[in-house]
């Protein structure tokens, strides 16, 4: 999911200056508001070491009572603290009603830094997510208001800012022997991450995301956050109206997190090196196709993009040297009567495949949080449902022993045209376009909108979203095949080395 995040976003300082006169005023009043209606506020910051949390905290708390906030920054447990179960120290820390804590890092150390550190064994973190999952459901359940910010960068960014630190005397000592560690080995430190996200984001207690790169933006967005939750609780407690978790906000209009944004597009590739690579890649595949029969390793491999995105093209070719017997094209449509009398993940159940054999679905579950929800095929609690049950459902399939990739086919609205037009005026490919096409076009914007949501919040790391960068067809097509072949591959070896 991280590796999707566009951190390319900022802010110019008009437009800072004007948004965060603007929230901080809000942010002020709602403080109070908060305050008589004696509602308890718990934010947390989390984050890549150098993100920026404790200069985010500053910004934050500007426009707000001293008297009204505290802020806890979470170090190692003490020795006092090791005698007690893991959450008590937190739960000595949460506010009073009516106050606000702020905590820069949290009791998510447990499953990060710690994990990281091996000072915990790996059996104890899915209790440790369970143990978090609860401790955060009962303060939920309890009136506390948990807002979660997850401060994002990239391994450069933060070797940059951890090298300027470095350079002073004043400052070096903020980077220590761990910081610089994690950053060598960003790529694990960052599926941990990745996983405490997928395990506690949760509806009561939703992450936020924010794009730290730019300092500006990330203030702007964090501000903006907060103050929009405070906002919502306070509205419904004065209707006296129910807390619907499915309901609470998070990032929306210029603050919505972005994976299409920072795609290129420009990438392509000749066609005398696409034949060469593929030539190649075809015939690995069909050695490690009869690889995974042998080890008995089920495969399921999604496709989803736009409309003329590539999905058929890359289908068939991935396809062509594979053993017929051992591999299923699923082809989605609009669900049928009988499809329509079931769960809307059963149509899917059925078409997994055994081990050893490969699914490949052209088109996907994930109808239900694009067509369904753009079209209005299904209500809002429903498709706001689905991402926890699809995750469920993957996660539980991947458990299973299968290796499960999912592509996005992504092209540019003017390709998609030129695509659209081509079909149009070729009689052999007349077939492939339908009013139904053009009407979802017109439809772009709100389609972008659900697609990165429904990237960002399912891509993960035992069923990961692939971002195909399809305007030229031939590094589109080489793309899938070389991912399928590594993820494969890596299955293999792991599967071969506990033998």
């Amino acid at each position: 999911m991280l590796e999707k995040v566009d951190l390319s976003k900022t802010m110019n300082k008009k437009e800072l200056k004007a948004i965060l006169k603007q929230e901080g005023e809000k942010l002020s009043v709602l403080q109070r508001a908060c305050r008589t209606s004696q509602i308890p506020v718990m934010i947390v910051f989390e984050g890549l070491g150098a993100a920026g949390k404790g200069t985010q905290i500053n910004r934050l708390i500007q426009p707000m009572d001293p008297r009204g906030f505290v802020v806890y920054s979470i170090d190692e447990e003490t020795k006092e603290e090791k005698r007690h179960p893991y959450l008590w120290r937190f739960w000595n820390k949460i506010p009073e009603n009516g106050k606000i804590a702020i905590f820069d890092r949290s009791w998510y150390r447990r499953v990060l830094t710690e994990r990281f550190d091996h000072h915990i064994p790996d059996k104890e973190i899915q209790e440790t997510f369970q143990d978090i999952r609860s401790f955060e459901e009962q303060l939920f359940d309890g009136g506390y208001v948990i807002i979660k910010l997850f401060l994002y960068i990239s391994k450069e960014e933060q070797k940059k800012r951890f090298d300027k630190l470095l350079e002073q005397k004043e400052t070096a000592w903020r980077v220590s022997e761990g910081d610089k560690k994690r950053n060598k080995e960003f790529k694990k430190y960052l599926k941990y991450n990745e996983e405490m996200l997928q395990q506690t984001d949760t509806d009561f207690a939703p992450w936020t995301i924010i794009e730290a790169t730019d300092k500006d933006y990330a203030a702007v967005k964090i501000i903006s956050a907060v103050r929009s939750r405070l906002q919502y609780e306070l509205d419904k407690r004065t209707q006296n109206q129910p807390i619907k978790k499915e309901e609470i906000p998070t990032a929306s209009g210029q603050f919505q997190l972005g994976a299409l944004s920072g795609v290129d597009l420009e990438k392509s590739m000749d066609r005398e090196t696409y034949k060469e690579k593929m030539d190649k890649l075809q015939k690995r595949l069909e050695f490690l196709h009869s690889e995974i029969y042998r080890l008995q390793i089920p495969v399921v491999l999604g496709f989803e993009g736009w409309d003329a995105g590539g999905k058929g093209g890359a289908i068939k070719r991935l396809t062509s040297h594979l053993d017929p017997r051992g591999y299923a094209v699923h082809p989605t449509q609009a669900p049928n009567d009988i499809e329509k009398a079931h769960h809307y993940l059963w149509r899917f159940w059925i078409n997994m495949p055994k081990n050893g054999h490969i699914a490949i679905f052209d088109r996907t579950w994930y109808g239900r949080v694009m067509v369904e929800r753009i079209e209005g095929f299904c209500q809002e609690e429903e498709w706001k449902r689905a991402y926890q049950e699809i995750n469920q459902m993957e996660r539980h399939i991947a458990n299973s022993g299968a290796v499960i990739l999912k592509f996005w086919m992504h092209i540019d609205k003017e390709e998609q045209k030129r695509r659209f037009l081509e079909r149009q005026n070729t009689p052999s490919k007349q077939w492939k376009i339908t009013d139904e096409d053009w009407r979802n076009r017109e439809k772009w914007e709100q389609y972008e909108v659900a697609v990165n949501e429904m990237l960002l919040r399912t891509s993960t790391t035992y069923a990961p979203w692939i971002i195909v960068e399809g305007n030229n067809k031939y590094f589109a097509r080489v793309k899938v095949l070389e991912s399928v072949i590594q993820a494969i591959e890596e299955r293999i070896k792991s599967v071969k080395e506990t033998e």
